[in-house]
């Protein structure tokens, strides 16, 4: 089998809900709208085509189509770890993190999706099962939420069996730390004791600030303190991390196993948190696992839920994988139908090959920039 074409989609949902957290700036007034894109990776057995899955960028658009595309027709598709070795060395020079590794993440997503389907199994069966159904938490819990919309968007999930839910905190960049903790506060006495709540603070305090934050948050027994301060200052995550009971989760910009390496060996990381969209696909992924695994440390996926779905059935450290209520609505629009959990719990379909996603045609034809 050899790769004959790679192609690209570019779908924007125009209800999609604009997120703001602690360091996204307010979005307009009235805004909505939220895009993907997706890879199709050709063979010339025109039976099996991958379908990669990737940020609605442009800009990630571009080098698939200018720089990626022509390392990839005439190769083997099954030969994965060197179609990504070409890709990582093809962008060395301007963008082995950011824009051109998420490129790179999208492809090789696609690429794991063909492998799969040309062989007749879905991908977890293909990557070795470790569990067949993964637990998952509802996150969201967004800034440019009030409170009573915070508490309605958050108690959503635990009346459809979520036990486990997150929301953000650092509202207006860290300028808000009395408000953080009220609406904290308010989510607990919402959900009562019962409910395992993890907070997002999205890089937006400072390391002082967060461990003082931190000594809050341990009163309402707050499962895990994300991104607490900006992900390249690991001296500082390491500093948060000594500093409290609350376990610290971050990854989710951190890129490649080697980015990894360093924030585990510097104790910058309790709870590691790789984005397949953006460490490298599936390939990359599973190697930070693995090497979170080396360290007895416990992996929660960020985002890209459809895709990790599968990865999480194959990592035995797993702790948990985060369900986003807006990438739901939004997958509504351009898939034709995805597995959905199940009082807290969640598993592939198990019989369909590859990610067993199809794009929703009308979809594609109505939506596509």
């Amino acid at each position: 089998m050899r790769i004959t074409d790679v192609t690209t989609t570019m779908l924007r949902d125009p209800e999609g809900f604009v997120i703001q957290d602690a360091t996204i700036p307010p979005p307009r007034r009235g805004a909505r709208g939220r895009s993907a894109l997706f890879i199709h990776i050709k063979t010339d057995d025109r039976r099996v085509e991958g379908l990669g899955i990737g940020t609605g960028l442009r800009a990630i658009q571009a080098v698939v189509e200018d720089s990626l595309k022509d390392l990839l027709v005439g190769q083997d598709p099954f030969h994965t770890e060197k179609l990504w070795n070409d890709m990582f060395w093809r962008v060395r020079g301007f963008g082995r993190k950011g824009i051109a590794f998420q490129a790179i993440s999208a492809v090789d997503i696609g690429l794991w999706d063909l492998k799969a389907k040309a062989l007749g199994v879905p991908l977890y069966r293909l990557l070795g099962p470790y569990r067949e159904e993964v637990p998952v938490y509802g996150s969201g819990g967004w800034t440019n939420f009030n409170q009573t919309e915070l508490i309605r968007e958050q108690m959503g999930y635990v009346g459809r069996g979520f036990p486990r839910i997150k929301m953000k905190v650092a509202k207006d960049f860290g300028q808000s730390e009395r408000e953080d903790i009220a609406r904290l506060k308010a989510v607990r006495k919402a959900a009562g004791d019962d409910v395992e709540l993890f907070v997002d603070a999205n890089n937006g305090y400072y390391a002082k600030q967060a461990i003082k934050m931190a000594k809050a948050f341990e009163d309402f027994d707050v499962g895990w303190f994300e991104e607490p301060v900006i992900a390249d200052d690991i001296d500082g995550l390491a500093a948060v991390a000594s500093s409290t009971t609350i376990p610290v989760a971050t990854g989710e910009h951190e890129y490649t196993k080697f980015g990894f390496k360093e924030l585990i060996e510097r104790g910058g990381v309790d709870i590691v948190q790789p984005d397949i969209g953006r460490v490298g696909g599936v390939t990359e992924w599973m190697k930070v696992a693995h090497l979170a695994h080396a360290f007895n440390l416990p992996v929660a996926p960020h985002a890209v839920q459809l895709v990790h779905l599968h990865t999480a059935c194959a990592t035995p450290n797993l702790k948990v994988v985060e369900y986003l209520g807006v990438s739901e609505q939004s997958d509504r629009v351009w898939y034709t139908e995805f597995p959905e959990p199940q009082e807290g719990m969640w598993a592939p379909y198990p019989d369909r090959p590859g990610l067993g996603l199809e794009l929703n045609p009308a979809s594609v034809k109505k939506f596509r920039v």
